[in-house]
């Protein structure tokens, strides 16, 4: 009989060598796949958000709740509430892909959610609404003692519906940017929640390589570039030309250095 034959050390080096090559040749590829469905699936998500929001302003007459927490109570101001009775309450639909652990129980952003709000509730979600986008009553001349209603975009009927951002993934419940906000400082900067100057940052968030989702007030669903959120319509006064644009004469060294080379707009 033969004398039988094992594999030598050897040959088992340059098998496993062979192997880890062939991983670290894979895995950015992978990474790469998993990001992109994670992106079709957060884009799926807002597509039924957007029908949900177009049911409620079609039953409505075209206007949104308050977004006055002072006016019956925080389902004035969250837009689950307003919205349940048009869409299943999945947790699923409420969560972005990416970011589906709650900052309180160890999140990080930018890929945290938040919740619950208000402290005892079940709210929990990784989107929010542009809060300019409400309908407070008449005699409400400011919200917060500092966010002038006279901003708000109050219906859906409204000229370049298209360039008004309406829901998107978010830090937070809501957020009410300024054209002057400052872009967050690193990656994950969601700081000062109760700073008008820095509300950007609840919807400058890196969850999908240098672009966040949104659904616009046309209820049409896109990706946005994060430098492009300070060129969108957020309000009626907001200035879409302002200092954080290239028309504004922005330039990459402006730009804090996680975003200095993120598409300029």
């Amino acid at each position: 009989m033969g004398e039988r034959r094992g594999f030598t050390l050897i040959e088992l080096l340059v098998v496993i060598a062979i192997i880890a090559l062939l991983m670290a040749i894979l895995m950015p590829a992978l990474q790469r796949v998993k990001k992109q469905a994670e992106a079709v699936a957060c884009l799926s998500n807002l597509r039924q958000w957007a029908v949900a929001l177009g049911m409620y302003t079609g039953d409505h007459e075209g206007s949104f709740w308050s977004g006055n927490i002072m006016a019956g109570g925080w389902e004035q101001y969250s837009w689950i509430h307003p919205l349940s009775p048009y869409h299943s309450y999945e947790a699923d639909l409420r969560f972005c892909p990416t970011a589906t652990k709650l900052r309180s129980d160890g999140g990080l952003d930018p890929f945290a959610a938040w919740g619950p709000a208000p402290e005892g509730s079940d709210d929990c979600a990784s989107y929010g609404m542009n809060n300019w986008v409400c309908n407070p009553a008449r005699d409400v001349e400011f919200i917060h003692g500092r966010e002038a209603t006279k901003d708000n975009w109050r219906n859906a009927y409204v000229e370049s519906a298209s360039s008004i951002p309406l829901f998107l993934d978010c830090a937070y419940v809501e957020g009410k940017p300024y054209h002057f906000d400052t872009p967050p400082d690193f990656d994950g900067d969601i700081s000062a929640w109760g700073v008008s100057s820095l509300q950007m940052k609840r919807f400058c968030l890196n969850r999908h390589s240098g672009y966040t989702n949104g659904v616009f007030l046309d209820f049409s669903v896109r990706k946005i570039g994060l430098k492009e959120l300070w060129t969108l319509k957020w309000h009626r006064s907001y200035d879409t030309n302002g200092m954080w644009t290239i028309a504004g004469g922005a330039i990459p060294s402006d730009w804090p250095p996680w975003m200095k080379n993120l598409t300029d707009y």
